[in-house]
């Protein structure tokens, strides 16, 4: 269910914002059958959170597209003319560049860059919010930005990395494919961070646009001998803090 401003939404006219195969309906849908109640301020806050989940659908597509190559820390590699490539494999923003253009970079020439599917999920959601806030925000915000993993995300973004246990899951959503007994001569596989894409696929670096019985069976195969495991999609998600947001770049 979902109230705004203490009070019961109406649907329909909400739905009515929105294309109508769009990201913001699939969400809407999914908010208002939950036996969860999900309570906003105001339709302006719900806009900002349906704005930035379809920013985060899409630039995960982009990212796909980019060129980006897949590597492990230890092989990782960047445009030095935007970031210093840290010795653990880290990417750190370069004083002095704008984090947009930092970021804008990534996606219009991903064959430079080489990382693995944690960073490529903040990427994503970098990105997501680059297309969401003012671009004076967003350098402010991320002024000294690093890649890595989710120790390393910056503060407005924390959320992204702490997994919940949710009622509901959303396009936007980060996810994760655990492979409880891989091969530790692939230690790469252990899982796979992804991006629910809201249509039953999911997209993660690596393994692209796939369906979860996809990613699930590609992780399979890399298991070690013996192995009684499967791997499988676990119960949780990370997302972005959507209100804190909301209240922080309006």
């Amino acid at each position: 269910m979902i109230y705004i401003a203490k009070k019961a939404a109406d649907l329909q006219a909400l739905t009515r914002r929105y294309p109508s195969r769009g990201i913001e309906n699939t969400c809407l849908a999914i908010l208002a059958g939950s036996r969860m109640d999900y309570a906003y301020d105001s339709v302006a806050e719900l806009d900002f959170e349906l704005a930035l989940r379809r920013a985060i659908v899409e630039r995960a597509e982009r990212l796909r597209r980019s060129g980006l190559d897949f590597q492990t820390f230890r092989h990782a590699y960047c445009n030095n003319l935007y970031w210093i490539r840290r010795a653990d494999g880290g990417f750190e923003l370069r004083r002095g560049v704008s984090a947009a253009t930092a970021v804008r970079d990534i996606y219009s020439n991903g064959r430079a860059y080489g990382t693995e599917c944690a960073t490529a999920m903040q990427i994503v959601y970098y990105g997501a919010m680059l297309d969401t806030v003012r671009e004076t925000s967003f350098d402010r915000a991320f002024a000294r930005m690093r890649l890595m993993n989710w120790h390393d995300i910056s503060s407005p973004l924390r959320e992204t990395g702490q997994m919940q246990r949710a009622a509901d899951y959303l396009p936007g959503d980060r996810r994760y494919f655990a492979n409880p007994d891989v091969d530790l001569r692939a230690p790469e596989w252990q899982g796979e961070n992804v991006i629910d894409l809201g249509d039953g696929t999911y997209y993660g670096h690596g393994v692209g646009r796939r369906r979860g019985s996809e990613i699930i069976a590609e992780l399979n195969q890399n298991r070690r001998r013996g192995a009684a495991r499967a791997a499988y999609l676990m119960n949780s998600a990370g997302r972005p803090n959507f209100k804190r947001l909301y209240e922080s770049f309006r």
